[in-house]
């Protein structure tokens, strides 16, 4: 099914009733699909074919929407890009998705032509739209035949290791986890949403698709602050949100958190990195009671969510009395969902047994077959001829079946022949009350192969030091210890919080004399 059918259906339902604001305007069913009309008429003068990709390049606005449902509509080929990326990964994502057409911010118009590469033959900046589509008549015509196999929208992975890779999400998978999760508007109320993570991210292009498509207000932000997303939750009346980890660690710790009205809130999910313990217990403690957690697992690779964490495991892992074992789930990234398969792997590729840690594996229809231009290389995304893709995860499952990850298959400290995964050791630098954000990981030593270092970020006004946090790992097995420790500023994140790691490196890198 075309995803372009995720705003035609409800459309159809309740044209008049109001689904999307952006701050500066709201707009109804009837007139997102009117404006996603306008815009396929200027893609069809603008010679977009079937399968022609079309970028879009910009903070989440109506317009982003609007583009998106038209392009689709079209049996064309979206790539929301990241647009927070410096020249270089910008210059890589125009060249290699091939984009003929991109819609872009007008405060991004320097950058993109100072690496707009030859086969991009315009660029419709949004200020543009209004008036070059003022004269055309709505044309919101689906195009039915699109294969489900057909690509829909183009994602790029957020290079944590190498330049990002498209990963073709299409429109079977994207239409297929949209109604496995949410029913059509009946036109009455179900809650607002509050959109803050960007349109490039897959659980910020799933949260929009599931939220229009059951009817749920879409309040989109367009680029996140902590103070900000505090007030659009009070003023906007939001009942839904999601947030990647550090976004919520960021608003728990904002001066305004306690003065806000968070009274409207009942739903907030989390994901795209892993959750710190003590991020998670303090929301629980801080947050209104009634809010309902959840945290999802899943990646671009995956059309977005494979396991939950639901709200009944959230509460039972800080009620009193709950056991070890019930407490330990909150480090979980929870359960299978229906429709996937997960499994555990040793290093021979055989099935791991429960509390055994390997490489984390699933099968669900919605899985990447190949990547954008694909190299045919080994690794994550590779999928079986069983229909198993590696995640490039290391983690466990337990009895019950929660997914517990470790670390990266690329990111395992080997020390002395012992392997150690730094989200281990992280976890145990965030107990430390002064510590707010931790990055391990390993650097070369002649004797052992490799070392453990690490690198924090304090609470302001903490007068903690290197040595007193390297002190505090003495309660941590030798091996496991740290052996240098940097205090910075911050740490090298990707948009959507993924921790950079090769980044951390060049702490502890030797300095040339000049």
């Amino acid at each position: 099914m075309n995803i372009g059918m995720l705003l035609e259906l409800p459309a159809g339902m309740a044209p008049g009733q109001r689904i999307v604001g952006d701050g500066s305007r709201v707009v109804t069913y009837a007139g997102l699909r009117d404006g996603a009309g306008r815009i396929a008429v200027l893609l069809d003068e603008l010679g977009v074919a079937r399968g022609d990709q079309v970028g879009i390049f910009g903070v989440n606005s109506i317009e982003a929407v609007e583009a998106l449902f038209a392009i689709a509509a079209r049996g064309a080929v979206a790539v929301p890009m990241n647009f927070r990326a410096r020249e270089p990964e910008v210059r890589h994502l125009l060249e290699d998705s091939g984009a003929r057409v991109l819609f872009a911010d007008g405060r991004y118009r320097e950058l993109v032509e100072s690496v707009r590469p030859d086969h991009l033959e315009r660029v419709v900046y949004t200020e543009e739209i209004a008036d070059l589509c003022a004269a055309y008549e709505p044309a919101f015509e689906i195009s039915y035949d699109v294969e489900d196999d057909e690509v829909a929208v183009l994602i790029y992975t957020s290079g944590t290791t190498a330049l990002p890779k498209g990963v073709p999400l299409t429109h079977g998978g994207l239409s297929g986890f949209t109604l496995a999760g949410a029913d059509v508007t009946s036109g009455s109320e179900v809650g607002r949403t509050l959109l803050a993570v960007p349109l490039y991210h897959v659980a910020g292009l799933s949260t929009l698709l599931l939220s229009l498509y059951a009817g749920r207000f879409v309040a989109l932000m367009p680029q996140f602050e902590s103070g900000a997303w505090l007030e659009w939750i009070e003023r906007e009346r939001i009942t839904h949100a999601f947030v990647v980890p550090t976004m919520l660690a960021k608003v728990l710790a904002d001066e305004r958190f306690a003065s806000t009205d968070l009274s409207s809130l009942e739903a907030l999910g989390y994901g795209a990195a892993p959750m710190p313990e003590t991020v998670i217990r303090r929301a629980l403690e801080q947050m209104p009671a009634h809010v309902a957690f959840t945290g999802a697992y899943g990646m671009s690779e995956t059309t977005s969510t494979v396991t939950v964490l639901g709200p009944d495991d959230h509460r039972a892992a800080v009620a009193t009395g709950a056991s070890d074992e019930t407490r330990r789930r909150l480090t979980s990234v929870g359960k299978q969902l229906e429709g996937v398969e997960i499994a555990i792997r040793d290093a021979s590729g055989e099935a791991a047994p429960a509390g055994t840690v390997g490489d984390v594996v699933v099968r669900t229809e919605r899985t990447l077959r190949a990547y954008w231009r694909d190299s045919g290389e080994e690794g994550r995304g590779s999928r079986d001829e069983e229909g198993w893709l590696r995640t490039g995860d290391l983690g466990y499952l337990d009895q019950a079946g929660h997914l517990f990850l470790v670390g990266r298959t690329g990111d395992m400290i080997i020390r002395g022949g012992e392997n150690i995964a730094p989200r281990e050791i992280e976890e145990f630098l965030e107990t430390h009350p002064d510590v707010v954000e931790v990055g391990v990981f390993g650097i070369p030593d002649e004797e052992w192969g490799e070392q453990v270092a690490a690198a924090v970020v304090i609470r302001d006004g903490a007068d903690t030091h290197e040595g007193a946090l390297i002190e505090f790992c003495r309660q941590l097995a030798s091996f496991k210890r740290p052996s240098k420790i940097a205090v910075l500023p911050e740490l090298p994140r990707t948009s959507t919080g993924k921790l950079i790691r090769r980044e951390l490196h060049s702490v502890f890198a030797p300095k040339v004399e000049r």
